[in-house]
């Protein structure tokens, strides 16, 4: 529930306090730059986001440049400005006027993102969850495809204050990259049909902080390589799916122990193994039905495409290049969730 509001702008809560009403917890969350944070470990996530919670959104690209050399190459503030430019350029690339016609093209996970849903089809109505959604285009796109409340989360919250930003003013405005720490500063509109739909929420993706069985659809792009516990991921989104819902997932397996424990890795380690390493094979063997030894409890495969470009720029003269593995889940029924 509301706590208290301490600034708005039309209709959007900017700053404020929600208060937990649930007799165990009665804690506080804040919204900050009008996106609700909602998190465990809150104390460590404000250490871990501070720079970009407090950073300011009014400098000129003069003074941002200037920053930036100071800060030089390898910088948190330069690994922020590098993150915003390698996704907004794919999220929104294709509404800049200014961006030149060029192979790859941004828009990577829009396409993917159509793959997946005509994969996913019949999808029932109610509410959406686009988990990981970053600078947001993928959130804005499931909105303009549904009548419901879809629901963008994520960790950083860099990005998701771009994203959060796009809803309020209809303008995207991010770094685009050139090379080394040189930024140019990039601004043009952005406005999606059914707007009004769209939330941008701070969540940790394997502790969603939903009810069970509340969504109709949940979207995870190029998520699960990316957090501590991959299984803990697909537990988490196999809880929050209603029984007719579906699973969307995209991955490339770039196993980094950055983000993910070795020891959590689907894949990538134990070639020895039935498995041979192949974290295709290990996902499978997860979300195969009456799989009475798989951890995961509650989703299987029902549909997928083994390799979905997928382009990421980095600046203007290099572009990395993945074959994304794209699933489609559904919760399992009764019988076939381990230990029935």
């Amino acid at each position: 529930m509301i706590g208290a509001v301490a600034r708005e702008a039309e209709q959007h809560i900017i700053e404020g306090v929600l208060h937990c009403s649930h007799a165990e917890c009665q804690r506080e969350f804040p919204i900050l730059d009008g996106i609700p944070v909602i998190v465990a470990d809150l104390r460590r996530y404000v250490s871990d986001n501070v720079l970009a919670m407090v950073g300011r959104r009014d400098m000129t690209e003069l003074t941002e440049s200037l920053l930036g050399d100071c800060c030089g190459p390898g910088s948190t503030f330069d690994q922020m400005r590098q993150q915003l430019s390698f996704y907004s350029w794919d999220h929104y690339g294709d509404l800049d006027p200014l961006e030149s016609v060029a192979d790859p093209r941004p828009g990577s996970m829009l396409r993917c993102l159509d793959v997946g849903r005509r994969l996913a089809q019949p999808i029932p109505s109610g509410p959406v969850l686009d988990v990981g959604c970053s600078v947001g285009r993928g959130t804005f796109a499931l909105a303009e495809q549904s009548s419901e409340l879809v629901l963008g989360i994520d960790l950083n919250f860099a990005m998701l204050r771009l994203a959060a930003e796009v809803l309020r003013t209809g303008t995207v405005r991010y770094p685009r990259r050139r090379v080394g720490v040189v930024y140019d500063g990039r601004q043009f509109p952005a406005r999606f049909a059914n707007a009004d739909n769209v939330d941008f929420w701070a969540c940790d993706a394997t502790a969603l902080p939903f009810p069970d069985k509340r969504f109709s659809l949940a979207v995870s792009m190029n998520v699960l390589d990316c957090v501590a516990s991959p299984i803990g991921l697909l537990n988490s989104i196999a809880r929050v799916l209603n029984p007719d819902g579906k699973g969307l997932l995209t991955c490339p397996y770039d196993w980094s122990p950055a983000a993910t424990p070795l020891e959590s890795w689907l894949g990538g380690h134990s070639q020895r193994s039935p498995s041979v390493g192949a974290s295709e094979a290990v996902l499978h063997a997860l979300l195969a039905p009456n799989a009475a030894s798989a951890p995961v409890a509650g989703l299987e495969l029902i549909a997928e495409q083994s390799h979905v470009p997928w382009h990421v720029r980095l600046h203007d003269r290099s572009t990395m290049n993945y074959l994304v593995h794209l699933i489609v889940t559904q919760p399992a029924g009764p019988d076939d969730r381990p230990g029935a």
